[in-house]
């Protein structure tokens, strides 16, 4: 297989279901969004946390799902979509590492430890691909799953950020207005 083919040398590049779209399109916006994500988070692992670690692959993998979602207007059956049970892990994993954490009382900023800081930013960019599928859903049918399972992600990260820069040794700092 070839890793170039030029079939999208014209600017136009092909969904799951071979239909040909704009790489401007709503729907490529939304998965290509959701692949700088998927990057970025690699470039967090390995962290010095084995559970984190562990949750952050699997997130990749879920990432993968949403990819798939994204790239197929018409799902069949056996395709990969986003179900309510991504969702739930994700709020699983929150309500667990909330335990470790100290209640929040203000914003915080977005810094701390190398890790730390990186799953801040991973938690900027997932709203970002929050707000492309939500583009997306106003411009054609979407997986509804996929756009809840981004938002609940973003409090993950966020939640992991903390953890991490607790566990690091880093403290929250509050904005000064």
């Amino acid at each position: 297989m070839s890793i170039y083919t030029g079939r999208g040398d014209e600017g136009k590049t092909d969904l799951r279901d071979m239909t040909r779209v704009s790489k401007s399109s709503a729907r490529i916006e939304a998965y290509g969004t959701v692949d700088e994500l998927n990057a970025l988070i690699g470039t967090i692992r390995p962290t010095d946390h084995d559970d984190i670690n562990e949750r952050l692959r699997t997130i990749q993998n879920q990432l993968h799902v949403v990819l798939a979602d994204f790239a197929n207007p018409d799902p069949d059956e056996d395709d990969p979509v986003v179900r309510a049970e991504h969702v739930e892990t994700i709020e699983d994993w929150i309500d667990e590492y909330d335990e470790e954490l100290e209640p929040l009382t203000s914003f915080i900023l977005p810094t701390g430890s190398e890790h730390g800081s990186k799953l801040h930013h991973a938690r900027t960019v997932c709203r970002r691909s929050e707000r492309r599928a939500v583009a997306l859903a106003n411009e054609e049918p979407i997986n509804e799953q996929a756009v809840q399972y981004l938002n609940r992600l973003s409090d993950g990260l966020f939640t992991l950020a903390r953890v991490v820069n607790k566990r690091d040794g880093e403290r929250e700092e509050q904005p000064q207005y």
